[in-house]
């Protein structure tokens, strides 16, 4: 009986180092690609390859050079959080096209998605911030009939030989910022 206890602990503690395994993005099934986090940080993105003169597409997960999150590493997002934001786990890529998408920026700015799934949020905040957006504003503009204007550009650059200088931030725009971080800056 003893045996048998031993032989039980040694096959549990097993499989929880089964479970812990670092994940590399190139050795994820594509299947579970989009929207992953490898143990480095970095985020995994789904590519295809086409073969045989078109004939046969393949789908292959790579690692990308975008850094997640600090508190995001090994981690392959949920079907729950997929279908809060409206995504696909076939998405190729990485891109802010959708962020255009008034369908997407609906569902992306829902309680269920902006409030629970913290991964896809910071993906996104980070990729509208690449844009000149801000993602909580792009947000709070989804209810106003003015939309585009929530999801223009937070400042337009000067045009060139221009000598405007950039402000810093104001006392309100620094309490503005400091309330809407990204979930994952809460964590």
């Amino acid at each position: 009986m003893r045996i048998f206890f031993l032989a039980l602990v040694a096959l549990v503690v097993c499989m929880h180092g089964v479970q812990g395994t670092m994940i590399t993005c190139e050795h994820l099934d594509s299947s579970m690609c989009a929207f992953a986090v490898s143990a480095s940080r970095t985020r995994c993105l789904l590519e295809k390859h086409v073969l045989g003169r078109g004939r046969q597409e393949l789908l292959h997960c790579r690692t990308s050079d975008i850094e997640a999150g600090k508190y995001f590493s090994n981690y392959v997002e949920t079907d729950e959080c997929i279908n809060a934001c409206g995504l696909d786990r076939n998405t190729i890529g990485i891109s802010s096209d959708s962020l255009m998408e008034t369908h997407f920026t609906q569902k992306l700015c829902s309680p269920q998605c902006y409030n629970a799934c913290p991964n896809i949020v910071d993906l996104y905040f980070n990729l509208a911030a690449g844009e000149g957006l801000f993602l909580p504003k792009v947000c709070a503009g989804i209810g106003s009939s003015n939309v585009a204007a929530a999801a223009a550009p937070v400042a337009a650059a000067p045009e060139s030989g221009s000598e405007e200088v950039a402000c810093g931030p104001t006392k309100s725009d620094s309490e503005e910022a400091a309330i809407a971080l990204p979930p994952a800056a809460l964590l």
